[in-house]
């Protein structure tokens, strides 16, 4: 089972992000439950989307405590010792950021994905909508899902922007920078 915890503020779309990934892997044949955990409902709040995916039905309903996979979306709401230690060993970790890992030393254990998806998207017509550029930056990280079937999701969940939509995806897939583990000496 691999499981996925997003992290960032209301209206900058996390929710929905775990939603539309849980909708990819749906399209590849995996079972996904996605659902989310969120205090004051309103725009700024810190809100948190998880997402499980398996081969087989999950029977599971807890919060997620151990995520393999962590997707901070606002940089305010990242905190290093939290995520290191959630986070299963072999995890990765993708941040929304226009910083380099130098900006990061504590989680060089990690892979680690840093993407400006929030420039992506302001640059692709989105303005501060950002989800769907953090998402093509996730599948390259991480290579659990296809582009293409990405793609087919954000199509169907976002049928209004969609162009602008896949471009972002497509831009952040092929421009995101990725961090191996650095190996124990």
């Amino acid at each position: 089972m691999i499981e996925v915890k997003f992290q960032g503020r209301g209206g900058q779309g996390a929710v929905t992000a775990s939603e539309i990934l849980g909708k990819s892997f749906f399209l590849e044949g995996k079972y996904p439950q996605a659902f989310s955990l969120f205090g004051g409902e309103r725009r700024g709040a810190p809100v948190f989307g998880f997402l499980r995916v398996d081969e087989q039905p999950i029977l599971l309903k807890c919060q997620i405590q151990h995520p393999d996979h962590v997707v901070v979306f606002d940089l305010s709401l990242m905190d290093e010792k939290e995520i290191l230690r959630e986070i299963k060993p072999g995890g990765s970790i993708l941040i929304n950021t226009k910083y380099g890992i130098d900006q990061f030393p504590a989680l060089r254990a990690y892979k680690v994905g840093l993407i400006n998806a929030s420039g992506i998207a302001r640059d692709s017509g989105l303005g501060d909508n950002f989800n769907t550029a953090m998402l093509g930056a996730y599948i390259r990280l991480a290579g659990l899902v296809s582009l293409e079937t990405l793609i087919s999701a954000v199509r169907k969940m976002v049928p209004s922007k969609s162009e602008w939509n896949i471009q972002a995806v497509e831009r952040a897939y092929e421009t995101i920078e990725i961090y191996q583990p650095e190996e124990s000496v």
